[in-house]
C-alpha cells in the first residue's frame, strides 16, 4: 500500500512537471502552439498602460501569435529622425555607436533595426508622415506607408467643480443635458478670459483672480497644441483658412498670455487639479480618458471626489487621435489585431479611449460621472503646416 502511495505521489508530481513545461510553452508560442511573431512600434506616448495591459497582451499572443514591442518615441522625432531603433539607442548596437559618432544612418540603411508601423500620439504626425520628407528642413526618408487609420480617441475636455459650473450655467455658457455638461457657448467662456473677468464678476467671490482655462504649454505640449487648435477652429468659425487665421492668431496670443503658468504633461496638471481642488485649479483642460483611468487605477480616491467633478464638452470639441501607420505585413497584422472587440472594450473601459473614427457608442452609466454615449459636435484636426505656424506664433 505504501509503494502504490508512493508511486501515484511520484506520478502526480512528474504530470506537474510536464504541466509547467507545456505552460511555459504555450506562455512563449501561444495556444496552438504557433510561434509568436515579434511586431516593433515607434509608439508616441499617452498609452502607455493601455498597451501593456496583461489581458491586451494575452490577447495578441494567445489569439493573434504577435509579441508586440511598443518603443517609445516622441511625436516630433519619427519626423526629424530616422525611424530607426537605434535612433533611441536599441537595436545594433555598433550602429548605436556609429551614430553617437555622427554617422547618418535612415530607414534604407542596410543593417538597421526597421519598424513594422508607427503609432502615434496626434493625428497630424500621422498625416504629414505619409507626405514625402522635406529634405530642406532636414527631414529624413521615410516607409512606405501600406495601411492605417485612427485606433484610439479621446476627446478634449475641461475639468472643473460644481459652484464653477453652476456658475457657468447662470451665464448662458454650459447646458446641462441629460447629465451630461456642454461647453455650448465657447465664443463668451473666450472672450471672459480676453475681457480679463474675475471669478467673482460672475458670483465666485470664494475665487481669487481672473478667470481662466489651465493647459499644458502648446509651444512644447502635443495636448496643448491640440487644444489651441480648438481654439483656434472656434475662433475662426469652424473653418480655419489663410484669411482668418490671420485676424486670430493675436487673440490666440493674448490668450496664451493670460494663461500664465503652464505643466508641460497632462498628467501632471490633472493631479494638480485633483489635489489642489477649486481653490488650485478650477478649470483645466485634459482628456476625457482621464477620468475612466482615474476611477479605475484610484477608485477610492475617485469616490471622494465625484460628486463634486464636472466634465464639460466643449460645442464643438476636438479629438486627440492616436493613428496606427502599418509598414509592413506584420505591422498590419498587429493594426487588424487592435480592432478585436474584446481589446476595445478594455481600451475603453479601463483607459477610457474610444475606437473607430467616430469614437463609437458606449455605455456609460456605470461610470459614476457625466459622460456621453457619443461625441457628435467636433472640430477636423488642423494639418502640420497649420499647428507650426501656431505655434510659432506663440513663441
Amino acid at each position: 500500500m505504501k509503494n502504490k502511495k508512493l508511486f501515484i505521489g511520484i506520478g502526480i508530481f512528474i504530470v506537474l512537471i510536464i504541466s509547467i513545461i507545456v505552460i511555459k510553452n504555450l506562455g512563449d508560442k501561444g495556444i496552438t502552439g504557433n510561434k509568436l511573431t515579434d511586431v516593433f512600434v515607434a509608439t508616441g506616448g499617452g498609452k502607455e498602460d493601455f498597451l501593456s495591459d496583461k489581458e491586451v497582451i494575452k490577447i495578441l499572443k494567445n489569439k493573434y501569435h504577435i509579441n508586440p514591442v511598443f518603443d517609445t518615441w516622441s511625436n516630433g522625432k519619427t519626423i526629424t529622425k530616422p525611424l530607426i531603433r537605434e535612433s533611441i539607442g536599441l537595436g545594433n548596437s555598433n550602429i548605436v555607436d556609429d551614430i553617437a559618432s555622427g554617422k547618418e544612418y535612415s530607414v534604407l540603411s542596410s543593417g538597421v533595426s526597421k519598424y513594422d508601423a508607427l503609432f502615434t500620439s496626434d493625428q497630424r504626425f500621422y498625416d504629414y508622415y505619409k507626405l514625402q520628407p522635406n529634405k530642406e528642413l532636414g527631414e529624413s526618408d521615410r516607409y512606405t506607408v501600406l495601411d492605417g487609420g485612427l485606433t484610439l480617441n479621446t476627446p478634449i475636455v475641461i475639468y472643473s467643480w460644481g459652484k464653477v459650473v453652476d456658475a457657468l450655467i447662470n451665464e448662458g455658457i454650459v447646458t446641462n443635458t441629460d447629465g451630461v455638461y456642454y461647453i455650448t457657448d465657447m465664443n463668451k467662456l473666450i472672450n471672459y478670459i480676453l475681457e480679463g473677468k474675475s471669478w467673482s464678476d460672475i458670483g465666485l467671490t470664494e475665487l481669487y483672480g481672473n478667470i481662466n482655462i489651465a493647459s499644458t504649454d502648446p509651444v512644447s505640449s502635443s495636448p496643448g497644441a491640440t487644444y489651441y487648435g480648438l481654439l483656434l477652429s472656434i475662433l475662426s468659425g469652424g473653418q480655419v483658412t489663410s484669411d482668418n487665421i490671420e485676424a486670430n492668431l493675436p487673440k490666440l496670443k493674448e490668450f496664451y498670455t493670460k494663461s500664465g503658468y503652464m505643466n508641460n504633461t497632462p498628467a501632471d496638471l490633472f493631479e494638480r487639479y485633483l489635489k489642489t481642488g477649486l481653490g488650485g485649479e478650477p478649470m483645466i483642460v485634459d482628456y476625457e480618458k482621464s477620468i475612466i483611468d482615474f476611477k479605475n487605477s484610484s477608485p477610492d480616491a475617485f469616490e471622494q471626489v465625484k460628486d463634486d467633478i464636472r466634465v464639460l464638452y466643449p460645442t464643438p470639441t476636438i479629438w486627440n487621435s492616436h493613428c496606427f501607420t502599418v509598414f509592413s505585413e506584420n505591422g498590419n497584422k498587429l493594426y487588424k489585431a487592435l480592432e478585436d472587440k474584446k481589446i476595445q472594450e478594455i481600451a475603453f473601459e479601463k483607459y477610457g479611449f474610444r475606437t473607430g473614427i467616430t469614437g463609437g457608442n458606449y455605455e456609460v452609466d456605470n461610470i459614476g460621472i457625466g459622460i456621453p454615449k457619443s461625441i457628435t459636435s467636433t472640430v477636423t484636426s488642423l494639418k502640420m503646416d497649420t499647428y507650426n505656424q501656431l505655434i510659432e506664433y506663440l513663441k
